[in-house]
């Protein structure tokens, strides 16, 4: 890719890239947003279309070409369908990294929330988990209700009103404090990292917990460094390339890759972002072959698993079969094509009944900030799939991202007939089989 400061991002990537796109229209059942329109600059094909006008220089970067990178999820469901194998995931990010260089979306308002969010907090672990603690504090104390039930949320402005409802549940202890600097089993058969992540460690540091003692139990010894950083995949998704390069940086600095046969994550959305560090770093005459070596050992936990031959859980004679559906995250599965292990890991557990969701593989929503940024047409798609829950009769959801697992959450808990459904990573659900044989 070209330095130039003056060479629009979209040109100065392979121009075989840019014009691999045949047109053939397979992606166009798989796109959401598509579904939703029937537009067809609302499709895959048509947003790579507008991207190649602008490497040609026959559109200009405008505030509506940006909007229109915006409004796609960046699912990569297409990336799946594609019989070309298009790059979409490359162009989706060098496109909204460039509308982010020609700032044609910028307001005062916009900087100052992207300063706090993608400079300021996902780029500092502790600053990051102190506001949790505050959040957690509020939540917890009963301001949270007194403000909700006196409407004291009113005097918000508008944007933050409207995101208050969504704020997640902080659960501290996070992972430091519940996972040690280097865990051994009673039997070492491999050697591998952990990763904590920024999101997970606030909302999920349990789902990190029962990722380690699963991986106990199958004879990985766990090292967890603490001074890992944010994958970068927020700001790689959001057009702040140097940021994500700065963030994969730390993170391979963070872990001594010689001495791991893994490097251990189980969320899909940071799992696909951390496996292209070779792809963000191939410019970088330091990092470089360090990224490809990364590449090769980051391993989803499912992935990991499945490779290495996990122990299945004995028979449990505590508790009658649950209904569990599973639905994949879009990272996972398009990003990653990581969609039988999970369900293989579902299904070597006695005490679970397996029912498959469909349209599994559609997206829910939550797509990193989409459902802030976008919330109508997020509302839309996290509605289909409470749909397609509710039809299965599950009494669990398995879903392995951070984002599915809060988007389900919260929309599972507005409906009166779903509101006993439950969500869990698949992990989770393969540690509480473990613990209850002891």
């Amino acid at each position: 890719m070209s330095d130039s400061p003056n060479e629009n991002l979209l040109q100065s990537l392979d121009y075989s890239v840019v014009q691999q796109c045949m047109h053939c229209g397979m992606c166009l059942p798989t796109c959401p947003t598509y579904d939703a329109t029937r537009r067809e600059r609302n499709s895959p094909r048509g947003r790579i279309a507008l991207m190649r006008s602008i490497a040609d220089e026959r559109l200009p970067v405008s505030r509506e070409f940006a909007e229109e990178m915006y409004y796609c999820l960046g699912c990569l469901a297409c990336q799946t369908a594609c019989p070309a194998g298009v790059d979409y995931a490359n162009l989706f990010e060098t496109a909204r990294a460039e509308v982010e260089r020609q700032e044609v979306l910028a307001t005062p308002v916009r900087r100052f929330f992207r300063w706090l969010t993608l400079d300021l907090l996902f780029t500092r672990p502790r600053l990051l988990r102190a506001v949790g603690r505050l959040l957690w504090v509020y939540q917890r104390s009963g301001l949270q209700w007194l403000a909700r039930t006196y409407r004291l949320t009113r005097l918000l402005p508008r944007n933050l009103r409207a995101l208050e409802p969504q704020a997640p549940q902080i659960r501290p202890p996070f992972s430091a404090a519940r996972i040690g600097p280097v865990e051994t089993p009673d039997k070492t058969r491999f050697r591998v990292g952990m990763l904590t992540g920024c999101m997970q460690d606030l909302l999920y540091a349990d789902v990190n917990r029962a990722t380690v003692d699963v991986l106990l139990r199958n004879g990985c010894e766990v090292v967890t460094p603490r001074n890992q950083a944010c994958c970068g995949s927020l700001h790689a998704h959001n057009g702040e390339l140097e940021l994500a390069r700065g963030l994969a940086r730390r993170n391979l600095d963070s872990f001594d890759l010689d001495a791991l046969d893994a490097v251990i994550t189980n969320a899909g959305g940071c799992g696909s972002h951390l496996k292209q560090y070779g792809h963000l770093l191939a410019a970088d005459p330091v990092y470089a072959k360090r990224a490809e070596l990364w590449d090769h050992k980051v391993k989803d936990v499912h992935q990991w698993l499945v490779e290495i031959g996990f122990e299945p859980p004995l028979g449990s004679t505590s508790h009658e079969a649950v209904v569990v559906t599973y639905d994949e995250s879009c990272h996972l599965c398009h990003g990653q094509r990581i969609t039988s292990q999970p369900r293989q890991i579902l299904a070597a557990i006695p005490s679970v009944q397996l029912v498959e969701l469909p349209e599994a593989d559609w997206c829910c929503g939550s797509a990193g900030i989409y459902s802030i940024t976008q919330p109508e047409q997020a509302g839309q798609l996290l509605q289909r799939k409470l749909d397609h829950i509710g039809s299965t009769g599950a009494q669990v959801v398995a879903t392995a991202n951070t984002g599915c697992q809060l988007q389900l959450t919260n929309g599972l808990a507005c409906r009166a007939e779903l509101a006993n459904v439950r969500v869990e990573h698949p992990i989770s659900l393969l540690a509480a089989a473990y613990r209850d044989k002891g």
